[in-house]
């Protein structure tokens, strides 16, 4: 359909100052809504929701130079003028898209927003536009490539995650015109992961972000398989099968491997799960059937605070965890308590500060198990176990190579660009990569995260880096989000630990922001209700404007520091 001009309803003028901006509804089209905003001093029409999960971006911040965010779990579009110069691709875990070409820059969000011509005269604004970009307010990114047959280049890229896409879809729109490979042993294509754990899904038709025709216009061949070994200096990758795939540059991307308990009963028992693939999430619901069941989540980490929300209807569920409250850790005893009272009132029972001595068989089926025995002897009767006890960086097959030195953990240790130190032309990505993190508190230390929107900016950020080896990586800030029976929003990090946190609200309300403070310096945040303060402080955290902890005992309102620069 041709683009059509369209008159914005109740807008006389586009009298918008830097930082302003507006939802209008589009006469003649029904449900037609565009956001109007000033970016830096231009003003244009955007879609009006954001592109990952559809949050109204006039909920959201937009920034002076013109970075308009989601007020959810971090859709974050930076809306790059058409009078700036694009200098390179920003790593804030926050869905970003160019402003002037209205291509994806960085995840959550995969397709791009529609960028509308706006137009005044008479009293009144217009939009150009085609009516299906208006209603959808979403626009596919430039993907499509037919690699010439002698074309010289070839990446391969092992793994089938969230840094994926980040990979494959960075090189197409950086112009990368070589040929493009993926290994993936999961049997599926790239899927929205995090609703494994936080819904249930089992569909992987539903969760893929794309189908199998996208990949093909892209020229993208997805080979499945599993890794066995890599010849680093003939630059193959060695399949268990014994296939030899080879590479001009190659990124590792293979993500985690749920850690299992070696105690009595866990390793030979039945309906013990661990929590990371659709086929997982398919085996648990499974064998949840019917619901009525009695079910135990050892560990009190998000996967299994979340898998415990998701199972809490019609069930029994018990979460036990070595942690004075759940999410100790990350979020301090106080947020974790609170936290651990909204589960509680979902229906969700917790044995804390507690140990796991055993699994013990059904009665009705040895095969499987019946109940978790903790150290204390307490018995908790069980039709089905969900581990929750954490991954390791899945490099089993690295483990023997002698042209690899991996960290303690399994990791491999990267510079900025995600690019393996000691090795030429290979980049690691996600839950395998430690790189240098320049965030508050960070100070440059290599740190490990696993995220799902960090693995997906490693991939965009190592794609722009093979396209242009003179590109900057900019300083990021992560960002996740996590369902709890509420949702809870985080960004920054305290790889570099935390010695204070400055709570204002009822965390057991859901209402509330918590600042994780290193002296005077804050170094994440967490909220619930609060929107959009995480996405606000994300910004300003980026900007190096963030309020001291100080200040904010003083006032703990983030969005008193109006818009960012």
């Amino acid at each position: 359909m041709a683009a059509q001009e369209y008159k914005l309803k109740g807008v006389t003028s586009l009298a918008l100052s830097p930082g302003d901006k507006q939802q209008v509804e589009v006469e003649g089209i029904e449900g037609g809504k565009v956001l109007l905003l000033n970016a830096a001093g231009t003003i244009q029409a955007v879609g009006s929701n954001c592109t990952h999960y559809g949050a109204p971006l006039v909920k959201g911040v937009l920034t002076k130079s013109g970075r308009l965010t989601c007020p959810w779990h971090g859709g974050e579009i930076a809306l790059q003028l058409r009078v700036l110069r694009l200098s390179g691709l920003t790593m804030s875990n926050l869905a970003c898209f160019n402003g002037k070409t209205g291509d994806v820059e960085d995840a959550p969000a995969l397709d791009a927003l529609p960028v509308f011509k706006v137009t005044e005269r008479d009293g009144a604004v217009y939009i150009t536009g085609e009516e299906s970009a208006i209603k959808s307010s979403r626009r596919k990114p430039n993907f499509q490539c037919q690699p010439a047959a002698d074309a010289q280049e070839k990446v391969v890229v092992v793994g089938g995650g969230s840094g994926t896409l980040g990979v494959v879809e960075g090189l197409r729109e950086k112009g990368y015109k070589g040929h493009l490979t993926v290994i993936s042993k999961e049997g599926y294509l790239a899927i929205d992961r995090p609703k494994l754990s936080k819904t249930l899904l089992t569909d992987t038709a539903k969760l893929a972000w794309r189908d199998q025709a996208w990949f093909k216009s892209g020229a993208v061949e997805w080979l499945e398989g599993e890794v066995g070994s890599i010849d680093f200096s003939d630059r193959f990758v060695i399949t268990k099968s014994g296939d030899k795939i080879p590479y001009t540059k190659l990124v590792l991307a293979t993500g985690g491997t749920p850690r299992r308990l070696p105690l009595e009963g866990f390793k030979d028992l039945g309906n013990i799960f661990t929590m990371r693939t659709a086929h997982d999430t398919q085996e648990i619901v499974g064998a949840i059937g019917e619901k009525g069941k009695k079910i135990v989540i050892v560990g009190s980490s998000f996967i299994g605070m979340e898998v415990a929300v998701a199972t809490s209807k019609e069930n029994t569920v018990t979460v036990v965890g070595m942690e004075k409250v759940p999410l100790e850790r990350v979020l301090g005893e106080q947020v974790g308590g609170g936290i651990q009272k909204i589960v509680e009132g979902k229906g969700v029972n917790f044995h804390m500060s507690a140990g796991v001595e055993r699994a013990e068989a059904s009665a009705s089926d040895p095969s499987k198990v019946g109940a978790v025995i903790l150290k204390d002897g307490t018995k908790l009767d069980a039709d089905l176990v969900i581990l929750g006890v954490g991954v390791a960086p899945a490099t089993e097959y690295l483990k023997d190579n002698k042209a690899v030195s991996l960290e303690q953990d399994g990791s491999l240790k990267t510079d900025h660009h995600f690019s393996v130190l000691g090795l030429k032309d290979v980049y690691a990505i996600g839950d395998i990569s430690t790189f240098p993190y320049y965030g508050p508190g960070g100070g440059g230390k290599h740190t490990r995260i696993e995220h799902w929107c960090v693995a997906q900016n490693a991939g965009r950020s190592a794609a722009a880096h093979m396209v242009d080896p003179s590109f900057t990586t900019k300083q990021f800030i992560p960002v996740f989000w996590s369902a709890l029976g509420s949702q809870l929003r985080y960004c920054g990090n305290t790889a570099g630990g935390w010695d204070d946190v400055v709570v204002d609200g009822d965390v057991a309300a859901a209402n509330f922001v918590a600042y994780y403070t290193k002296g005077d310096t804050v170094v994440a945040m967490a909220s619930m209700g609060r929107d959009p303060a995480m996405v606000q402080s994300a910004d300003l955290m980026r900007t190096g404007s963030m309020p001291s902890k100080s200040q904010l005992q003083q006032n703990p309102d983030v969005m008193a520091v109006g818009v960012p620069a």
